[in-house]
């Protein structure tokens, strides 16, 4: 009898999944980016969003939700209800490294479903103009001639710019004083207001800036030159070998979403990565494609899986932890 009801339970949980994807989506769907407007993030989640609205058929929203290195915003998608219309943006620092530094209420793997990996961001290390160093190999030695630690500018304690950071500091052997912001709009603005020493930042945050001169860019974090900015070394051309370090991002979704509704959404961001006008926008911004193969929802389960065993040890390692 109890193997009938619960039989027949997973069968009315099944219709009601399935009910839910065919008539999915029915309204606007929001996407929580987990840091302040105008960033590398929230540039990223909307060109996404403009196109995604044109193959589901419905808006898609962009909600900046900020604080504790993104954790807050991730956790109001944890909590939302599993039906596809509040969905995660994040990247290394939120979806890897929060759960080696914060206290969280939530778990970043077995909470949340992945829908789909998202374009990739080489760093770049730069520097106030006020900095006196034109190359690497200058700014380093700079650096390591402080009688007190450069001010590094972060978007909060497990970021992606706080983790390159903290590679930085390994890499080199100096010490940094990091300062944490809201998100790398806000510290990119006082870097070139000469608030800051420098932030190992992501390319498509500070290129620009770089682009105009009003911030020193010295390499990129990547074994190969970036398109969008050929004339910028690489971290091994500049003389740190080995310096190698993408900023990849994703979209996830709440536990227990259906897998037709996590199926559609993939389909959508898999149709808006395809588009040659939302390429061109993201290449502009310094950013590489994932390869066709790595585009479903596994393989982002699988990468963010990787990436937990990859950079834990060397974050709890530098003792970084907040409640």
């Amino acid at each position: 009898m109890r193997k009938t009801v619960l039989l027949a339970l997973g069968a009315l949980l099944a219709f009601c999944g399935s009910a839910l994807a065919d008539n999915f989506p029915s309204r606007p769907i929001t996407i929580v980016v987990p840091f302040a407007a105008g960033g590398p993030s929230d540039a990223m989640a909307r060109i996404l969003a403009e196109r995604m609205k044109l193959t589901l058929g419905r808006t898609v929203l962009v909600e900046n939700i900020t604080g504790a290195g993104g954790s807050i915003g991730v956790g109001r998608v944890v909590h939302a209800a599993p039906d596809g219309y509040t969905i995660s943006f994040g990247h290394l620092g939120t979806h890897v490294a929060n759960g080696a530094i914060y206290k969280l209420d939530y778990d970043l793997v077995t909470d949340l479903e992945p829908v789909v990996l998202l374009p990739s961001n080489p760093m770049i290390i730069v520097s106030s103009k006020a900095v006196p160093a034109k190359t690497l190999k200058e700014l380093i030695a700079w650096l390591k001639a402080r009688p007190e630690p450069a001010a590094a500018g972060t978007a909060g304690a497990g970021s992606g710019s706080h983790i390159a950071g903290l590679y930085f500091e390994k890499a080199t052997g100096i010490k940094l004083q990091f300062v944490p912001y809201r998100g790398t709009a806000p510290a990119l603005n006082d870097l070139m207001a000469g608030q800051i020493d420098l932030i190992v930042d992501q390319l498509s945050n500070s290129i620009n800036q770089v682009r105009a001169g009003t911030i020193r860019g010295y390499a990129v974090t990547d074994d190969k030159r970036a398109a969008s900015a050929p004339d910028i070394p690489t971290t091994d051309e500049a003389g740190l070998s080995g310096f190698h370090m993408t900023l990849w991002s994703g979209l996830w979704v709440p536990k227990g979403t259906p897998k037709e509704v996590v199926a559609k959404l993939n389909a959508a961001a898999v149709e808006a990565l395809n588009d040659p006008q939302v390429q061109q926008r993201f290449a502009s911004l310094g950013l590489q494609m994932p390869p066709a193969d790595k585009l479903t929802p596994q393989a982002l389960g699988d990468w963010q899986k990787a990436e937990i065993v990859k950079w834990w040890p060397m974050i709890k390692a530098a003792h970084v932890t907040l409640d």
